[in-house]
């Protein structure tokens, strides 16, 4: 849980050191936004393809190097003292993160017997980075250089590396009682594949542009903003502790109604966003259901994998962050020939798309049923 805090933090924290890193290095603000911008994308593509790599190695030499990789990137990027050398330490936290989900996934789910309650815990872990460790970070850097943050994050994951390192059990990967699925379904995977990225696609349309949004149209405060992202990132992590809860008494309608409540949040945000209060019902909604969302998709995983569970949770964090990534450039198409509105509606549509690819597979597998 800690090493996935510190790998969520590492990979969200520029945004609240956006400005500070900007001015110390003298570059401009969207080149330092590239820095979560190609990390996205490095996870996206490598995902899979280290995944697969090291699939014969043991779990706990997998890990312990991960975090041997995150803890030097860390230093790396708090002595940076140029934008590229930065750059280069970021990618390779990226790379150590894109392997980071597939395999730890597997081995915490392994060590017990209830999977849906340890992702939900390793989830809880991941959403605390947004309510607490970027703002935590974001505060540090104010009051002192962007460099402590960044650094705190390499003594964390040192931790996480120690204890992993000394307490793991070492066994083949392919033994690990969650090595496999406990329902092989090509369809499934595909369908949940598929939803998953229409879903993150329409989250970052418009999330990535929040800011905006609540400001232009919503008419909040910048001081009212912060709040309302802390707010947003509470509502995640109420999110995921309820759903975590859940995902092993209800696995696929965990999944379909969290889809459907961020299409809600999406669709009433641009449909009543200009009034602040169902501005605030709706962005509660919206964060409730985003973490939740990319945790019921690797929940399934755990179940549907064709194949190896950590290929199938590479494929799945890689589909997603591609997601990412696409919807912040879909919402960056939008925003200059329409309203910061419309970024909300493709995102919600995207998401209704995301309900109906999940509601045609039940429906399809009904009638199957029904028809023997």
């Amino acid at each position: 849980m800690l090493a996935a805090f510190t790998f969520n933090t590492a990979e969200n924290l520029p945004v609240g050191l956006l400005e500070l890193i900007s001015e110390s290095l003298r570059v401009s603000l969207s080149a330092v936004g590239l820095l979560v911008t190609g990390y996205g994308v490095t996870v996206a593509v490598a995902s899979v393809p280290l995944a697969h790599f090291v699939r014969v190695v043991p779990r706990r030499h997998v890990l312990t190097g991960l975090l041997a990789a995150l803890v030097l990137s860390s230093l790396g990027a708090a002595l940076s003292t140029s934008y590229w050398l930065l750059l280069v330490a970021r990618l390779l936290t990226a790379l150590a993160q894109a392997l980071f989900w597939a395999v730890m996934g597997p081995v915490a789910v392994g060590l017990f017997e209830v999977r849906g309650r340890v992702v939900g815990a390793l989830s809880v872990a991941g959403s605390l980075a947004l309510v607490l460790g970027v703002p935590v970070g974001t505060w540090l850097g104010r009051r002192s250089d962007w460099q402590v943050p960044v650094a705190t994050l390499a003594a964390l994951g040192l931790v996480s590396l120690v204890t992993i390192a000394v307490l793991l059990p070492t066994s083949r990967p392919e033994e690990e009682p969650a090595a496999y699925g406990t329902s092989p379904d090509v369809r499934r995977f595909a369908t949940v594949l598929v939803a998953g990225t229409l879903s993150a696609t329409g989250a970052f349309s418009g999330y990535t542009y929040m800011v905006k949004f609540l400001g232009d149209v919503s008419g909040f405060s910048p001081s009212t903003v912060g709040a309302l992202f802390v707010a947003f990132g509470v509502a995640c992590l109420f999110g995921v502790s309820v759903t975590g809860a859940l995902l092993d008494r209800f696995p696929q309608s965990a999944l379909t109604t969290a889809v459907a409540t961020q299409a809600v949040g999406m669709l009433g945000l641009y449909s009543a966003g200009t009034d602040p209060v169902a501005a605030v019902v709706f962005l509660v909604l919206m964060g409730g259901a985003l973490g939740p969302v990319f945790m019921a998709t690797q929940n399934a995983m755990l179940h549907c994998a064709p194949g190896r569970t950590d290929i199938a949770l590479a494929a799945n964090s890689g589909s997603y962050n591609a997601g990412m990534a696409a919807g912040a450039a879909l919402g960056g198409l939008i925003l200059p020939l329409a309203d910061v509105r419309d970024t909300f509606l493709a995102g919600g549509l995207l998401t209704v798309g995301a309900c109906a690819v999940l509601l045609g597979e039940r429906l399809q597998r009904y009638a199957m049923e029904s028809a023997k």
